[in-house]
């Protein structure tokens, strides 16, 4: 008797160890060098201009598959030059792969290559060389909250969908001036700031836009986020050259006490925001769908 319960607690922890590895090896999957390919930045006119990428078909994205005739247009937006936030527009003296004064230069994928003095997207080609939209030369981190409550009925009751069973999970998300895709409200992590202090930025000034109600929103982004998600963005403003990362964390408001009635009110960068029920039909930008399904996972939510 005494034997067959060691086996069966034996068993339970190899099934329970092997999820746990399961889990990670999918978010690790998620983006991942070598394995990924990206869609948003590739095959298509860049955003807020009119100059298209070279082509690069799905057999060509990644670096060691030789492309003799890849010759991309180098496109850096005219009003990044001399901006505060953005680099100078050749990168000379910039350390690589560290930090570089208050500017974080590492990647969550590893060392990333120096080729001709410019640091090359750990992904793969994307048809455009030089930094595009985005600011920095190399990684461009940002910080991304996923801020989630139960869906309720009118008496507070929390429901399931009528498939699966399992409850239904809801998000904070805003729509993107810049493309109108729905997506989670994060931004850009300033020179030597602390990424919780992001988090809790980003969601204020796009998803809220209020004065009072200040001292919650501080103590509810004080607990701990559950990370979910720190890698590559299939961002549509990722060049050869520039590319966006992110920290992904899940602020759960478990009994909808807190931010779960608070008031969305689009501000910042963002034009609409709304509860939104998630699910398998969810179309967000990027690859924020992917992010946010690893949420789903963590909470055993309905997909």
């Amino acid at each position: 008797m005494t034997s067959r319960l060691h086996l069966l607690i034996a068993i339970s922890i190899c099934l329970r160890f092997s999820h746990i590895l399961a889990t990670k090896a999918m978010l690790a999957s998620i983006v991942k060098p070598g394995i990924f390919r990206h869609i948003m930045c590739r095959n298509n006119v860049y955003p807020r201009s009119n100059v298209t990428r070279f082509s690069v078909p799905d057999n060509l994205v990644f670096w060691n598959v030789p492309y003799e005739s890849y010759c991309p247009t180098c496109y850096t937006a005219p009003h990044i030059n001399g901006q505060t936030w953005a680099d100078e527009p050749q990168p000379l003296g910039i350390k690589w792969n560290q930090n570089d004064g208050l500017v974080n230069r590492v990647s969550f994928h590893g060392e990333y290559k120096i080729k001709n003095g410019l640091p090359q997207n750990p992904i793969g080609r994307t048809g455009l060389c030089g930094r595009g939209l985005l600011g920095r030369w190399g990684p461009n981190h940002a910080a991304d909250p996923i801020v989630t409550r139960w869906k309720r009925d009118e008496n507070g009751e929390v429901l399931s969908h009528e498939n699966s069973g399992k409850n239904i999970l809801q998000m904070v998300a805003i729509q993107r001036s810049d493309n109108k895709m729905w997506a989670i409200p994060g931004g850009m992590v300033d020179p030597g700031e602390n990424v919780s202090v992001t988090l809790k930025r980003e969601f204020t000034e796009e998803a809220l836009n209020f004065d009072d109600k200040g001292n919650m929103v501080e103590q509810f982004f004080k607990q701990s986020g559950e990370h979910v998600y720190s890698g590559y963005v299939d961002d549509f403003r990722n060049t050869d050259n520039s590319w966006m990362e992110t920290t992904a964390l899940n602020f759960h408001d478990d009994d909808g006490s807190k931010v779960g009635q608070l008031k969305l009110q689009a501000g910042d960068d963002a034009t609409n925001v709304r509860w939104t029920d998630i699910n398998g039909d969810l179309k967000l930008h990027a690859n924020h769908a992917d992010i946010v399904r690893e949420v789903i996972i963590k909470r055993n939510a309905h997909w």
